[in-house]
């Protein structure tokens, strides 16, 4: 009998149902390939259910808040218990975009110029206005400092900017970021491994939330990417970077703008999506891994101290 996976998807996040969906596919080639698994929620039994079933691993399916943030995997340390992705520190950091930001920056690594806002303090729309003017000048991304799969990120001008801003209130502080245009290309790092990289055209302004997850946003993916070597084998190159500075394990995903032979990295994904439209099954199945053995690998990776 192979050992129990207990998968954790589900949680209190804006991306719940892409949470399950990943822990349905998961589950899915798990029980194909005869392994003992099921899918609980971190919900009030959690802590019970966790000791009651005794799993050998628990593979970490949650996105967003509280699932990729370090709080589950404190509290999977705590229990003693192997768990997949990223650390406590690890997963903290790279959720937090200005705490990455700034970490990236400091190891000379490209990243969009931004500035933070805090809802705590009177908004003068005016005198923000000219601010972005004056650092960013327009377009601009207005994104949560701590949301993941492009959740309430918008790209606004000066007429929209105050609208999109307000619809973020729930947040104390949020992120406008300089617009970057370009090329979208995602890389996918699976342990000390570049696993490698895909293009995506959207037909939407930009690769959010919608241009991800709907079927019928016909989002373009491309790979491998028509870029020449030495600036495949760069990018390739920072996106193992920031997975090593930030202190990440198992599976990443960086997010980059490629403008004017420049790499902007704007996000790493300390838990990529594994559903049927995520990019990283589709980078490790372009490199003749499967979807089983890439959830395989992710399993054999997990430890208690990430």
């Amino acid at each position: 009998m192979k050992k129990k996976v207990l998968i954790l998807a589900g949680g209190f996040s804006k991306e719940r149902e892409i949470s399950l969906i990943t822990a349905k596919s998961v589950l899915k080639e798990l029980r194909k390939n005869k392994y003992k698994s099921k899918i609980i929620e971190p919900d009030g039994n959690f802590i019970n259910n966790l000791r009651k079933y005794k799993p050998f691993v628990v593979f970490n399916a949650l996105h967003g808040r509280y699932g990729e943030d370090g709080y589950i995997q404190a509290i999977l340390e705590k229990e003693k218990i192997k768990y997949t992705h990223s650390g406590v520190l690890s997963s903290s950091i790279a959720i937090d975009k200005e705490v990455s930001k700034k970490i990236f920056a400091k190891n000379k690594i490209l990243t969009p110029k931004y500035i933070k806002l805090n809802f705590n303090k009177k908004i003068n729309k005016n005198l923000l206005i000219k601010k972005i003017n004056n650092r960013l000048g327009f377009p601009v991304v207005v994104k949560p400092i701590n949301e993941g799969s492009s959740v309430e990120v918008y790209i606004c001008n000066k007429k929209n900017l105050y609208t999109k801003i307000i619809r973020l209130k729930e947040y104390n502080e949020i992120l406008i970021e300089k617009f970057i245009p370009g090329r979208e290309i995602q890389v996918a790092i699976m342990g000390n491994k570049k696993l490698g990289a895909i293009e995506l055209q959207p037909k939407r302004k930009f690769y959010d939330y919608k241009a991800k997850y709907d079927v019928k946003s016909k989002t373009k993916h491309i790979i491998p990417i028509k870029i020449k070597k030495k600036k495949l084998s760069e990018v390739l190159n920072i996106a193992m970077k920031a997975h090593k500075i930030i202190g990440c394990k198992g599976v990443t995903r960086s997010d980059f703008k490629f403008f004017k032979n420049k790499f902007y990295l704007l996000e790493i994904n300390t838990q990529p999506g594994m559903t049927n439209l995520s990019l990283v099954p589709e980078i490790a199945k372009y490199n003749k891994i499967s979807f089983f053995e890439l959830i395989k690998w992710i399993i054999k990776d997990a430890s208690i101290h990430r």
